[in-house]
């Protein structure tokens, strides 16, 4: 490969990077800001179940999740990771 085709390689391939590293910048901005604007929940919330230790979608009632045992100690921790705002999302 000669130097002037690899100078354009190059060249090519880090302005694809440059805009993409900006791409990603914009959605992690957009999506900062529609998380502020919005609070921590809406009426659903995505967490990572610590009793099942799977990914799931719940009905928040208050900030109670709908899965939510009573005397289960994985539930407890997340009911005050949920009224906190720290519970483990996706």
């Amino acid at each position: 490969m000669s130097d002037e085709r690899r100078r354009g390689f190059l060249g090519a391939t880090a302005r694809a990077a440059g805009r993409r590293f900006a791409a990603a910048k914009r959605a992690y901005s957009q999506g900062q800001e529609r998380a502020d604007a919005e609070g921590p929940y809406d009426e659903h919330a995505r967490i990572v179940c610590r009793r099942h230790a799977q990914k799931r979608t719940v009905v928040l009632d208050g900030y109670v999740p709908d899965c939510f045992e009573a005397g289960h100690p994985d539930c407890e921790g997340c009911l005050e990771d949920v009224r906190d705002g720290t519970v483990e999302t996706w």
